[in-house]
């Protein structure tokens, strides 16, 4: 299991799971879903692609305003705990 999950990996996500084209990737991960144009079912397919690659699950109903930052904070402090 990773020790970390980066924002790499987080785009590599969005491009060819959620399919969002390349182009519009954002320059920071101070960005909502909603931000980029991404709905509740992208973030659906987040919370299985990473409960299945790291073993982290995502809040089922994540907060108003939950960036890509909160996203990968959340899966390295539970990488960092477990």
């Amino acid at each position: 299991m990773p020790q970390q999950w980066d924002s790499a990996a987080l785009f590599e996500f969005l491009v060819t799971q959620a399919g969002l084209p390349e182009d519009d990737l954002p320059t920071s991960l101070d960005v909502t879903f909603e931000d980029i144009g991404l709905d509740s079912l992208a973030y659906l397919q987040l919370q299985s692609e990473v409960l299945g690659a790291v073993g982290v699950e995502l809040p089922a109903d994540p907060p108003p305003g939950y960036t890509l930052a909160d996203i990968l904070d959340a899966v390295n402090l539970a990488l960092t705990t477990s």
